[in-house]
């Protein structure tokens, strides 16, 4: 079993990255997506999402990172892959499930689950331009509006290449709702000559073992489940290995958001970083009773010297620079 941190657009940024697969259970982890569209970027596109490249390719915990690329024109695409190749990255993903409304317009995204002869090309093309040894991969909905393509979507990923295929058990249309299908993960699964890993909906270690058993696959992905409840990796883990683990308690959570936040204040301007912070803390409210609390106080904040000292941040402590 293999579980994956899931590339979530503005939230799964390389702060709350590193953060996560510190506290363990993580496999492998991806970028947020990297945009391409008509040219090759340059390096400092790869690095403003991807820093991590500059540091062998993975989180401070060892987690390898798969960098994630969306667009349509196969080339264009290809040649980005190779150059993200070059930069370090150990694993190319291929966005095919994001469902924001201007990423589909401008043609990215779930859009192209639409066309499965392009997402074979798509694949073809990235597959031929990376280096053999470096695996191509792809994560999918279950169609745009319809679940009709889903399969012949997973087979002209997988016959284009694809090493392993993410499926999101929604539609584009059907967004986060519940239910996720896992059900078509499991139709997937028997299409396929790939390892194929569960996506959506995976809360806590009951999800887990009902998705297992509707789907039938034991690799799995987590998103919003593992923002919420940072140790679900390492507690289905466990569970995994017939084992009792004792769930992380809300004052061990402290640490985790000091050190986000102490990430947050030396990359981010004050700007931005408080917005980033309260996300996360509101995410947390989900699993922890404490955090309704805490997000109570901190909702209406925007001064980061005062949130400094509500996390007992130092910021004249040797070494520590906040951004300006």
């Amino acid at each position: 079993m293999q579980i994956a941190l899931a590339p979530m657009e503005g939230l799964v940024d390389d702060i709350l990255r590193d953060v996560l697969t510190g506290v363990g259970g993580v496999d492998w982890c991806v970028t947020e997506f990297i945009r391409v569209s008509d040219r090759l970027l340059p390096a400092s596109s790869f690095h403003r999402l991807a820093p991590e490249l500059q540091r062998g390719a993975a989180t401070r915990a060892g987690t390898p990172l798969r960098v994630q690329l969306l667009g349509s024109d196969p080339l264009c695409l290809a040649d980005n892959a190779a150059f993200a190749c070059g930069l370090g990255a150990p694993a190319i993903d291929l966005n095919f499930g994001c469902p924001a409304k201007t990423v589909n317009k401008s043609r990215g995204g779930a859009i192209l689950l639409n066309e499965p002869e392009l997402l074979h090309s798509i694949l073809s093309e990235v597959r031929k331009a990376v280096p053999a040894a470096i695996p191509v991969t792809a994560k999918m909905r279950l169609g745009f509006d319809s679940k009709d393509g889903a399969l012949d979507c997973a087979r002209a990923l997988a016959d284009g290449g694809a090493a392993q295929l993410v499926v999101h058990a929604r539609t584009k249309v059907e967004g986060y709702k519940p239910p996720a299908h896992w059900e078509w993960v499991a139709r997937v699964k028997d299409v396929v000559d790939v390892p194929v890993f569960a996506n959506g909906d995976i809360w806590s270690v009951d999800d887990w073992r009902r998705c297992r058993e509707v789907s039938g696959v034991e690799n799995i992905m987590l998103g919003r489940g593992l923002v919420c409840r940072p140790d679900l990796a390492r507690q289905i883990e466990a569970a995994k290995a017939g084992e009792l683990l004792e769930p992380i308690s809300w004052d061990a959570i402290q640490p985790l958001l000091a050190d986000f936040w102490r990430q947050a204040r030396r990359k981010m301007s004050p700007r931005y970083a408080p917005g980033r912070f309260k996300q996360w803390i509101s995410l947390l409210t989900r699993s922890y009773p404490q955090a309704v609390t805490m997000f109570a106080q901190v909702r209406r904040e925007n001064d980061c010297e005062r949130l400094d000292a509500l996390l007992g941040l130092d910021v004249n402590a040797p070494g520590f620079k906040a951004a300006i």
